[in-house]
């Protein structure tokens, strides 16, 4: 403390402007601004620690590498399990000792290492025409996909998306390799066009006769219903949440982890604690029609207006080890092709 002090008269600093500098969390986020600034804010407001957030679309885990150990980087915020998986892998994370997190956290959703964890769910789900299909049976699973009766009829963006290899791990996870990649051939005879665009443009796609399935994440639907330009896609499709009766539906996360060299680890550990809390995860959620990750916090009406379903309950983390074989599949089968 002394030679904390000492520093701070050298740079014409008064004690208390000497802690109130201090008292900051630097965030490296993939995600949107809109998204994370109303609960940044609640948090600074609650504790009166500063989050100063750097903005980015992708290329995280190759700034935090590049930087090393004089990254300013305390707590990232990312999505999809392969992210976070990298992120681990890659030794540019550290593991968070917090009961607070454990507890809110469920096990499934977290790094057994506690070097990741869940925030947010979405489902891998698949979207039916209303016109011509109808929502589809309790019975419907993603192997389905592959069933002749749906040759020409599905629509999908590239195989090769993180969300996409993520839900084809699952299927080697539950299924092998060998049975995954006869699937994964069945459902590419079975694409109406060329896998292409995003999640919204599959919906898109629906609506305009192309296809009477679509492959997406659940969160666009309600981002779909929010936008007065793309009402009438989401409007023409039924969401329905596969694997009802057989392994569940396919859930994959947005998450967080705490920088190797983060230089303010008590703060970031009070942010990481704090996007846990019941409020955090409401608001966190609700912007982005997602689900709460920790069990007892409410959905938003819109979200809960779409039915309750049973997730997968293979822990993420043994998904994502299948991410490697995943792609080698993808590239066997040439499925963006």
């Amino acid at each position: 403390m002394k030679k904390l002090l000492a520093s701070a008269v050298l740079l014409g600093l008064s004690a208390p402007q000497m802690v109130l500098a201090a008292e900051e969390v630097n965030v490296y986020s993939l995600r949107q601004s809109f998204l994370i600034e109303p609960m940044l804010k609640e948090f600074t407001d609650e504790t009166g620690i500063k989050v100063n957030v750097k903005f980015a679309k992708d290329g995280i885990a190759e700034k935090l590498a590049q930087e090393g150990e004089y990254s300013p980087a305390d707590v990232i915020l990312t999505v999809d399990i392969s992210r976070l998986a990298e992120l681990s892998d890659k030794g540019l994370v550290q593991a968070v000792d917090s009961e607070v997190i454990d507890k809110n956290v469920p096990a499934q959703y977290r790094d057994s290492d506690d070097e990741w964890f869940g925030l947010t769910l979405r489902t891998r789900s698949v979207y039916s025409s209303r016109e011509r299909v109808g929502r589809l049976p309790a019975s419907f699973d993603y192997l389905d996909l592959a069933k002749p009766e749906w040759k020409g009829k599905i629509c999908t963006r590239s195989g090769k998306h993180p969300y996409n290899i993520s839900l084809v791990s699952s299927m080697i996870a539950h299924y092998g390799e060998a049975e995954t990649k006869t699937w994964l051939e069945g459902v590419k005879a079975n694409l109406a066009r060329k896998p292409q665009g995003n999640d919204r443009g599959q919906v898109k796609a629906v609506k305009e006769g192309l296809c009477d399935l679509a492959i997406g994440n659940s969160y666009y639907l309600g981002k779909m219903l929010s936008d007065e330009n793309q009402k009438a896609w989401a409007e023409a499709v039924y969401i329905n949440f596969p694997g009802q009766q057989a392994n569940g539906t396919h859930v994959n996360i947005s998450g967080m982890a705490m920088a190797k060299h983060a230089p303010n680890k008590a703060n970031a550990q009070k942010l990481m604690e704090f996007l846990t809390s019941d409020k955090a995860q409401h608001m966190y959620a609700d912007v982005n029609f997602e689900y709460p990750v920790k069990a007892g916090v409410e959905r938003s009406e819109l979200v809960a207006s779409w039915g309750d379903f049973s997730a997968d309950t293979l822990p993420l983390e043994k998904i994502a080890d299948y991410h490697n074989a995943a792609t080698k599949l993808l590239d066997e089968v040439q499925f963006d092709l």
